[in-house]
């Protein structure tokens, strides 16, 4: 639920975080209460052709009483000539406001940990490990986009879960029937095969933009695997076994650094999934704060506000509240 943009007259600060699938702002007043909370379509320069006037469309929204703003965006950092578009685009719109700009998996870390050493993995559209070590060195593994890369990640479950629809559809697999009817259902396809063919290439033929659309296509393998289906159990234990990969890599590119491992990303709100990589890294640590609140504690930060951890507290409440909890 997205309240009605309205002119923020007191001091406060603001925070985006922009993913491939969709971005957020929140802006905070001073008293620690949410003043306005938007959100639009994803802002990954690398597939999203309007990415630009999504983000700054919400940067013109802001108010000039606003004393910094913290971005967390896709792709930043990944390509010299995008950054330095994505730059202009936020220096354009935010004009003698203060702001810090990074990768949006770097503010889910600063989130997740609250500054302190940790491997943060996220699973949403893309994915992507993001390692600190606490004291100002930092790490990356994988986030490499869905031409070669994105393990583990929605797009890649949704896929997946298509390539076995598929080899169910035309007999290629035998063993897997019993994925057809609820994931069929789930899709708002018939079941029956001869009616499921046609109507998944209709589906297909008429996706405006498809990698959205497969990766939403996760959510209904993770209901179906936390419903006892085994087809779809094996699709995410598949995908735990590469984001597993991506923490044990991060970890090795800091020896000697006790990391414990968080998450953050739609995908990763599958209790089976994080169960599945908890078996083979460990238990995660609940993040402290959800990918937002790393750019608002960077903001608050850059405002001179104090982000102490009584702040970061009562922020992950109110955010929780406002139903975007870690």
């Amino acid at each position: 639920m997205t309240p009605e943009s309205f002119v923020v007259t007191e001091p406060c600060i603001a925070a985006i975080d922009g993913g491939g699938s969709k971005t957020l702002l929140v802006v905070l007043r001073a008293d620690g209460t949410i003043a306005d909370i938007q959100q639009t379509g994803g802002t990954n320069p690398f597939d999203q052709p309007l990415w630009r006037e999504r983000l700054t469309g919400l940067l013109k929204t802001l108010s000039p009483s606003t004393q910094a703003v913290g971005l967390g965006l896709a792709g930043y950092g990944e390509s010299a000539t995008l950054c330095a578009r994505q730059e202009d685009a936020v220096s354009e719109s935010l004009g003698q406001i203060p702001y810090s700009l990074t990768n949006d998996v770097d503010m889910a870390c600063s989130a997740a940990f609250a500054g302190e050493p940790g491997v943060l993995v996220l699973s949403g559209t893309g994915s992507m490990a993001w390692a600190s070590d606490g004291r100002g060195q930092h790490c990356r593994v994988g986030g490499w986009g869905s031409l070669f890369g994105d393990e583990g990640s929605a797009y890649q479950i949704g896929r997946d879960a298509l390539t076995l629809l598929t080899h169910i559809l035309d007999g290629r697999n035998s063993q897997d029937v019993a994925f057809l009817e609820p994931f069929s259902q789930a899709m708002g396809l018939p079941s029956d095969p001869r009616l499921c063919t046609p109507a998944l290439l209709e589906w297909y033929g008429n996706l405006e933009h498809p990698r959205s659309a497969v990766a939403a296509l996760a959510r209904h393998v993770s209901t179906l695997a936390e419903n006892g289906c085994p087809p779809a159990a094996t699709l995410l234990e598949a995908a735990a076994t590469e984001l597993a990969t991506h923490i044990r890599a991060a970890r090795s590119q800091m020896p000697g650094v006790d990391l414990p491992w968080s998450y953050a990303g739609g995908t990763l709100q599958s209790p089976f999934l994080r169960n599945a990589i908890a078996a083979q890294c460990g238990a995660p640590v609940s993040p402290l704060l959800p990918p937002i609140g790393g750019g608002l504690m960077t903001a608050a930060r850059q405002a001179g506000w104090a982000p102490d951890a009584s702040w970061i507290t009562s922020l992950s409440r109110t955010l929780a509240a406002a139903e975007y909890g870690s």
